[in-house]
């Protein structure tokens, strides 16, 4: 029930342009690295003085209008550009549907190919990532076109989705970011329950790490964490094969741990001002997060969780007064 909260509030278009609004007055410099360049650029160095890279998100997604699409395209080239300019240690991190996707499918493969080709210059990773499962089949279609001319493409696999060791093995020679999933979807396609998820979950990393190129392991959850710790020292993997992620602003103590055990470490950095979606989605896909953002928000004063919080009780009262 309270993932269904959080989706909802994802998708309120009301709330989402308050965040833009208030969004600094609400605390989203919590969860969001900057609503520049700049501001992004130096909490980027900040990470990096303690031994952690990142990868960075331009937040917006699900754009049905070309100059949008443009204009996203246009902030995260400039963002590869500033990024090589400081010689700061990121890659990016990108949606296809922020690109045009549900526009014209064309039209984002150019996009995407302008944008991959300047990482490949300055030689950059390019992560494209995963959407709902609508959008999951063209995106690997997007990625198997541009793999065939650039090998600095990778993408991401959803636990919770049935067809993810299909599409695991299928692409074991990328460099991989393997998720639990972070949108509601239905049970003909994805498993429903955490249990099932996390088996799943573990499955999928313990399978990349022994036959894959390169794995991104995205968690907050300490348990796997520690299950993947003993599972590397059991099989002696290199620690050049893997990294650990986590999110901006979450658990930043345990970053700063796992970086000082000599892992490679990457925190994934959204900037923008189009934050509020990503923030909900993120409590969504685990609404243990919440914790962490009590714990994190409040010793620092700020009100992202009251903000979150109130436009809980406001989607509720609106739908009962529909009923």
């Amino acid at each position: 029930m309270l993932k269904d909260v959080f989706i909802g509030l994802s998708q309120n278009r009301l709330l989402t342009a308050a965040a833009k609004k208030y969004g600094l007055k609400l605390g989203a410099q919590t969860v969001v690295a900057g609503t520049n360049i700049e501001e992004t650029i130096k909490s980027i160095r900040s990470l990096n003085a303690q031994g952690i890279s990142a990868t960075v998100d331009n937040l917006g997604e699900f754009v049905f209008e070309r100059e949008a699409a443009l204009e996203a395209k246009k902030n995260i080239m400039d963002m590869i550009e500033a990024i090589h300019k400081n010689g700061v240690d990121a890659h990016i991190s990108l949606k296809p549907t922020q690109l045009g996707l549900d526009i014209d499918y064309d039209f984002c493969l150019e996009n995407l190919r302008d944008i991959v080709a300047l990482a490949h210059k300055y030689d950059m990773h390019i992560n494209i990532d995963m959407e709902d499962y609508g959008h999951v089949q063209p995106s690997y279609d997007l990625l198997n076109t541009l793999t065939k001319d650039y090998d600095n493409v990778g993408t991401v696999i959803q636990a919770y989705f049935f067809r993810a060791m299909d599409d695991l093995q299928e692409h074991k020679d990328f460099r991989l970011r393997i998720v639990k999933g972070a949108y509601k979807e239905p049970a003909d396609v994805a498993y429903q329950t955490r249990e099932e998820i996390d088996e799943n979950f573990i499955k999928l990393i313990e399978y990349h790490l022994l036959n894959g190129k390169f794995t991104s392991i995205a968690t907050h959850d300490h348990h796997i964490i520690n299950h993947v710790e003993a599972f590397i020292k059991e099989h002696d993997i290199s620690y050049d094969k893997f990294e650990f992620q986590m999110l901006y602003g979450f658990r930043k103590e345990l970053q700063r741990e796992l970086a000082n055990k000599g892992y490679n470490f990457c925190t994934y950095v959204p900037f923008g001002d189009d934050w509020y979606a990503y923030f909900m989605r993120r409590l969504a896909e685990r609404p243990q997060n919440l914790n962490l953002v009590f714990k994190q928000v409040f010793t620092k004063k700020n009100n992202i969780a009251i903000g979150a919080l109130a436009g809980a009780f406001v989607l509720g009262r609106a739908t009962k007064k529909r009923k």
